[in-house]
This record gives structure tokens, C-alpha cells and sequence, in this order.
């Protein structure tokens, strides 16, 4: 198995720093994930990565060996594109066998491959079809078995799952999920949709504007954020401005009133700071006119509800104008729109982050 690392790589595109100074460790057998907004050089990574590009600085290494100046057709990557680029005029078989056959591989063991990799994406019953007698995930799973037929040491996937629609992309994720504990092999693989990274990612790095801010397991990122464009870009945050009054208890004062929090957030008193708070973890029940002097309670007037079939969404509004946001998988609705409710979370669900532009 092979690993692959990016050793302080840089690479401009027109203006534009696409990459900047990009130093990051791949594990051999890795399911690694690229996420982050459009713009922010994943894609670009990928292609140093493919050959598709040459660093401007910095070096490529698979397994410790210089790739940086390697072309594409020397370095062994397979890539498995957004829009499948599959041969019109080809059946799947000969799909699938075309870079074998332009490897020179004997007709004997190219039957052998192509038989395996048809087996692996559980597409042998449609070895003699056409890409447009199939599905789009169908021929998600055509491009996966082209890329993996030359038995890659890295398997490079640019959003291969973009071009589906909702059903397919869950079923296609859970396809390449299992694939990948069968094969073993190292894969990348870019997305900006933090959900298929969460389901199915070993680890995540998240990149803004040409930069690794953050990596970890799905876990880590989600329950330790290191920031709020963090926060907020895995699974959405409340994110409530604040001032430390007190540490290492940490009292945050914001608009709403007094936050509790119970996180090792490192900060002095009078700190400008973000409380993050996920949607999830904030609790509604009705208003009863009683006074709130539990820690995290406050008062707030429902603003809408979007019904999402699992879950319904609140929008509420507490004082100072702050807006709050709340997920609750209890379908029975706690108030309707215009009615004022009582807010709740627990202190262990508030994450103190350092305040800073949130957004690109």
C-alpha cells in the first residue's frame, strides 16, 4: 500500500495561489477526504496529486519517493471523474479494459482484471452494454471499475457522486464505502458535501482558500472544531458572539444573556468570542410565563418552521436579536410561529471558539 504527502506544495492558476504551501499526510489504505467550499484548491490538490499539474514548490511523495515531476501515465493513479468520462461507442467491458489495453496487458490477464473489477462493482450482468443503457450510477460504478482494472496504488475520486440524484448518491456511497474495505487501497477523494464526507470518510482534511485549517476523523471535526468556519462548514452551528467573563469556568455574555460553556477553550476575560451551539443540541418547550434561571435557559419567539420529515426546524429569536436555530426530531411541534418558547442546551454542548469571518 502506499501513502502519499504533500510537502509545503504551492501552485498558482492565473492570479490565483490555488495551493499554498500545503503540507499534509496520507496513510497507505486511507479513504481520505478533501472537503471544503468551491475555490478552495481541493480539486487542484487532486490533480498535483494525478500529475495533472507540477507544483510551482514543494514535492509530491508517494511512499517517501519523489512524484512531483512524474507525468500522470507514470505514477500508477487511478481517477474516477464527475461526469464518468466513459467511451459512448464502448460496452462496459471494453470500457473498463481500455487502460489495460493501452498498458499492453496479454488478452489472458486482461480478461482476469476486467472480470474482477466487474465483480467488485457488482456490474457483471451488464459487461455488453452501452454507457447510455445505464443508470448514472451505474456508470458511477463503470468509471470506478476503469480506475481500479489497472490496480492502482491511488485511487483519486473529483465529486464523484455530483451528477446523481439523492437516492443514488446514498446508495453509490455506501457502494464505494465497501469497495474500499475490500480493495484496500489508498483513495482520495474531493467533495464539498460535508455529509458524504462525515458518512464515509477515515479522516477529513478541510481547506479554505488554498489552505488545510483542520483535519481529523469525522468525529473530531464534528464534536472538537478548531474554529467557527469549521463549525459551521461540518453540519451547521449556531454561532452566538460573545466576551469571556470568566475563566476556567467559562462564562461567555452575549446578546441573549450569560453562556455556560464546559470546554477547554483557551482565551483571557473580555476576549471577543463565538459560542457555538448545534442545532441539535438546543431544546424547546413551550412557554409558561415563569421566570428562567437555569443555566442556558432563555426566552425566544418562534420566527418559522420548516417541516424536513425526519426533524422539524425552529428559527428563534431571543433578545438582543440574537437568532437561534434548532433541530427536533420529536414531531410534535413544542409551539407555532409567533409564539414564544423556552430555549435550553446543555453547557457540555457549547463549543467556545475564537471570533473570527466565519464566511468566505
Amino acid at each position: 500500500m502506499v501513502g502519499v504527502k504533500f510537502d509545503c506544495v504551492s501552485k498558482v492558476l492565473g492570479q490565483v495561489k490555488a495551493v499554498d504551501n500545503l503540507t499534509l499526510d496520507i496513510s497507505p489504505g486511507e479513504l481520505f477526504f478533501l472537503l471544503g467550499p468551491s475555490g478552495c484548491g481541493k480539486t487542484t490538490a487532486l490533480r498535483l496529486v494525478a500529475g495533472f499539474y507540477t507544483p510551482d514548490t514543494g514535492r509530491i511523495l508517494f511512499n517517501q519517493r519523489d512524484q512531483s515531476r512524474v507525468p500522470p501515465h507514470k505514477r500508477n493513479t487511478g481517477m474516477v471523474f464527475q461526469n464518468y468520462a466513459l467511451w459512448p461507442h464502448m460496452d462496459v467491458w471494453h470500457n473498463i479494459a481500455y487502460g489495460l489495453k493501452m498498458r499492453r496487458i496479454s488478452e489472458r490477464e486482461k480478461q482476469e482484471r476486467v472480470g474482477r473489477a466487474l465483480e467488485i462493482v457488482q456490474m457483471q450482468d451488464f459487461a455488453q452494454r452501452v454507457p447510455n443503457q445505464l443508470s448514472g450510477g451505474q456508470q458511477q460504478r463503470v468509471a470506478l471499475a476503469r480506475a481500479l482494472v489497472i490496480e492502482p496504488d491511488v485511487v483519486l475520486l473529483d465529486e464523484p457522486l455530483s451528477n446523481l440524484d439523492a437516492k443514488l448518491r446514498l446508495e453509490t456511497r455506501t457502494q464505494i464505502k465497501e469497495i474500499h474495505n475490500k480493495i484496500k487501497r489508498t483513495m482520495i477523494y474531493v467533495t464539498h458535501d460535508q455529509t458524504e464526507a462525515l458518512s464515509m470518510a477515515d479522516r477529513i482534511a478541510i481547506m479554505r482558500r488554498g489552505r488545510i485549517v483542520q483535519v481529523g476523523t469525522p468525529r473530531e471535526l464534528y464534536t472538537h472544531p478548531e474554529s467557527a468556519f469549521v463549525a459551521e462548514f461540518i453540519g451547521g452551528t449556531n454561532l452566538l458572539p460573545g466576551r469571556l467573563e470568566q475563566t476556567p469556568a467559562l462564562l461567555v455574555k452575549t446578546e441573549a444573556g450569560i453562556v455556560h460553556a464546559q470546554n477547554d477553550a483557551k482565551g483571557t476575560a473580555g476576549q471577543p468570542v463565538l459560542c457555538s451551539v448545534r442545532p441539535e443540541s438546543v431544546r424547546l418547550q413551550p412557554f409558561d410565563g415563569s421566570p428562567t434561571p437555569l443555566v442556558n435557559q432563555f426566552t425566544g419567539e418562534v420566527q418559522s418552521i420548516m417541516y424536513r420529515g425526519d426533524s422539524e426546524e425552529y428559527w428563534l429569536r431571543l433578545a438582543g436579536g440574537v437568532v437561534l436555530r434548532a433541530v427536533d426530531h420529536d414531531q410534535t411541534r413544542k409551539a407555532q410561529v409567533g409564539q414564544r418558547v423556552t430555549v435550553r442546551f446543555d453547557p457540555r454542548d457549547v463549543i467556545v471558539l475564537p471570533q473570527e469571518e466565519s464566511n468566505d
